[in-house]
């Protein structure tokens, strides 16, 4: 982690996080589920092409990437209720956050940080992945991705997030586990720390990336919020 990155952005007001692979470590049962998902519709796509082309983006832009044709907003929202009631019943006896998350989201309030939640998850995800973790406190903001915003490359769901909890783009540090996300941050004006739970450091690299991480214990114990107090 740089000082100087730090310095360099000004004040840090707000945390805004990805769930899935961020906040929980979900991104396997993502994959197995659309294993299950494309046998069943007949599509001959590999796991791993799939996760490139769909994470991040909102369950109707994931579909419409898939099945490269034009599907109606309805045809959409059924394929995704569809895939995700797979993904939910694969890691409901399963389920993980990502190791610290929750003890680290409630020291960064206690030292007066905002926390928002900025996903491309849908209603559903969303209150499966809270209904477990249990936050104390609840984010002040979380936006899905079933809300009318694009998806990941684009900043549009970080934007509004920060928009929610009155915080200035730059004065906000996005969480994040994938590319697009990443790029999500960049494009958005904020900084980003890399969780490495899915995707290497060189894979989440940028110039607005102020740390790589494998999971919150190793931001805690590299004393990430004492020296974000340092910095700012």
């Amino acid at each position: 982690m740089s000082l100087k990155s730090l310095k360099d952005g000004g004040k840090v007001e707000a945390f805004i996080f990805d769930m899935d692979g961020t906040m929980i470590d979900s991104m396997p049962w993502h994959a197995r589920s659309w294993v299950e998902f494309v046998a069943r519709h007949g599509l001959k796509l590999d796991v791993s092409d799939i996760l490139a082309r769909t994470t991040g983006r909102t369950g109707t832009e994931c579909m419409r990437e898939l099945f490269e044709r034009e599907l109606s907003d309805e045809e959409c929202q059924a394929l995704v209720h569809e895939k995700e009631e797979i993904y939910r019943a694969m890691f409901s006896d399963n389920f993980t956050e990502v190791a610290g998350f929750t003890a680290f989201a409630r020291a960064a309030v206690a030292r007066g940080l905002k926390v928002a939640v900025g996903t491309a998850g849908d209603k559903g995800n969303i209150e499966f992945a809270m209904s477990r973790l249990k936050m104390d406190p609840l984010p002040l903001a979380i936006v899905g991705g079933d809300e009318g915003f694009s998806g990941k490359p684009t900043p549009a769901i970080f934007l509004e997030a920060a928009r929610r909890i009155g915080i200035a783009p730059e004065r906000c540090i996005v969480f994040e586990d994938a590319p697009f996300g990443i790029e999500a941050a960049r494009r958005g004006g904020m900084r980003a720390v890399a969780v490495c739970s899915t995707h290497t450091a060189a894979e989440l690299a940028g110039p607005h990336v102020i740390a790589a991480v494998r999971d919150y214990n190793e931001l805690a114990h590299s004393n990430f919020l004492e020296t974000l107090d340092a910095a700012t």
